[in-house]
């Protein structure tokens, strides 16, 4: 049989190294404790970020929502081609919302009301008719009757009176001696607005007993030379027709010429009032 002095021995050693690491890895957790720094005894609540008022949403201006609806359920398409468009497109993007005056109410007017959402969209038509028409199915576009008192057939002769010299002043076009100016054609809010853009695409041209647009594209080109300061975009649609081509170039200018697309010319009229001198057009 064997003693138990050993075996007593051995186990007292145990329960000694077992209380010295128990002590140990105590020591440790308190030097740890001590050593950070003191958390709050309580952490206030996440607050969350809400809209103030979440029953407000963005809706689609009416002329937005009306052209929509109109291209969706029309086999009628605008006037001018995709990259003609492209072209007036490219300089709304930059500029609206602006002001946008053009000359002609026709299929594209929605489009362009549309695409200059948030600024002001004017159009200039010859048919109270065809006004009265498309008012009716978009009574949101602004739109003005305007009388002209030329024919295509006088192309010629009002040309070589714009070649006068009091058709190179520039001044407002109400007060312009020019017989080409478009004195009191035009509304009032017409003449009293900086405009952005300008698209001259009316009225109509295309025979000899028709209107023509000679004093159109003037008054546009003086339009944006009269402005304060800045310049105007001023877009002529047709250019492959004579009037369209030979006034464009001769009243806004060769040196105006920004680009052409198809039978669009962009024009880039700046401001003859912000730095007197300049020529009528630039040598």
């Amino acid at each position: 049989m064997r003693t138990t002095k050993p075996n007593s021995t051995i186990a007292i050693k145990t329960i000694l190294l077992a209380v010295f690491f128990l002590l140990v890895f105590l020591l440790v957790i308190i030097l740890r404790s001590s050593s950070l720094p003191a958390r709050p005894l309580s952490c206030p609540p996440i607050k969350q970020s809400l809209p103030e008022d979440p029953q407000t949403c963005n809706k689609l201006s009416p002329t937005t929502a009306e052209t929509l609806v109109h291209y969706v359920t029309s086999n009628i398409t605008p006037q001018q081609t995709f990259k003609e468009i492209s072209v007036s497109l490219r300089v709304l993007n930059k500029k609206s919302p602006c002001n946008f005056l053009v000359f002609g109410l026709g299929h594209d007017s929605p489009m362009w009301a549309a695409l200059n959402h948030g600024g002001r969209t004017v159009f200039l038509e010859e048919d109270k008719s065809w006004i009265q028409q498309i008012q009716s199915k978009f009574p949101n576009l602004e739109s003005y009757h305007v009388v002209y008192d030329t024919k295509v057939s006088r192309a010629s002769d009002l040309m070589d009176i714009g070649k006068q010299k009091e058709c190179k002043v520039v001044e407002d076009p109400r007060v312009s001696k020019c017989e080409l100016s478009m004195k009191g054609n035009l509304p009032d809010e017409v003449y009293e607005v900086e405009w952005d853009l300008i698209m001259v695409d009316a009225p109509t041209g295309y025979h000899d007993e028709a209107p023509g647009r000679m004093k159109a594209i003037y008054t546009a080109g003086l339009i944006g030379r009269n402005r304060a300061d800045g310049e105007t975009d001023v877009f002529v649609h047709d250019v492959d027709r004579v009037v369209e081509d030979k006034f464009s170039k001769a009243f806004l200018c060769d040196g105006y010429l920004t680009e052409q697309e198809g039978r669009l010319r962009h024009f880039t009229i700046p401001s003859h009032r912000a730095r007197l001198g300049r020529p009528f057009c630039p040598l």
